[in-house]
């Protein structure tokens, strides 16, 4: 089949006939729908890991005035935590026990302290988050919470 006749002097192409020139291979691209579909799924599973973190790593509020709080040394703290989260909380109005042993009798007895009364006189304690190994509630009708009431 010829692509072209002759008429007249001029030479006409049958435009249905002529095939189009291939492009040259290169690295095989993403068209536009391609790749914002590919965009599209790769924020949502952004966002679904985001939400699955911050829901599991949230910060338990408060819902005691006083939290027992337990360090990496063996130290127990009783008070008023904020900034939980930070890399230093703060506890104030702090409490802990001592144990007291009784000469004549050999009886030990333990009694809660009002942290302030050191010869630095300390009116908060900032803590390395680190340190922390946990934190309790102290509930309100705990003996605790009665020995502190009682010291104010």
């Amino acid at each position: 089949m010829p692509l072209s006749r002759e008429s007249n002097d001029e030479t006409i192409i049958d435009p249905s006939l002529i095939k189009p020139p291939k492009p040259p291979k290169t690295a095989r691209s993403f068209s536009f729908p391609m790749s914002g579909a590919l965009l599209l799924v790769v924020l949502i599973v952004l966002g679904a890991a985001y939400y699955g973190y911050t829901s599991t790593h949230r910060i338990p509020e408060s819902t005691t005035p006083y939290q027992a709080v337990l360090l990496s040394n063996g130290s127990a703290y009783f008070g008023k935590l904020e900034g939980l989260g930070t890399p230093f909380p703060v506890l104030t109005d702090v409490f802990y026990v001592q144990s007291v042993k009784n000469p004549q009798t050999n009886e030990v007895s333990n009694i809660l302290v009002k942290r302030g009364k050191e010869w630095h006189a300390p009116d908060r304690m900032l803590i390395n988050a680190n340190d922390i190994v946990l934190i309790e509630p102290v509930n309100p009708s705990s003996r605790v919470a009665q020995l502190i009431a009682a010291a104010k």
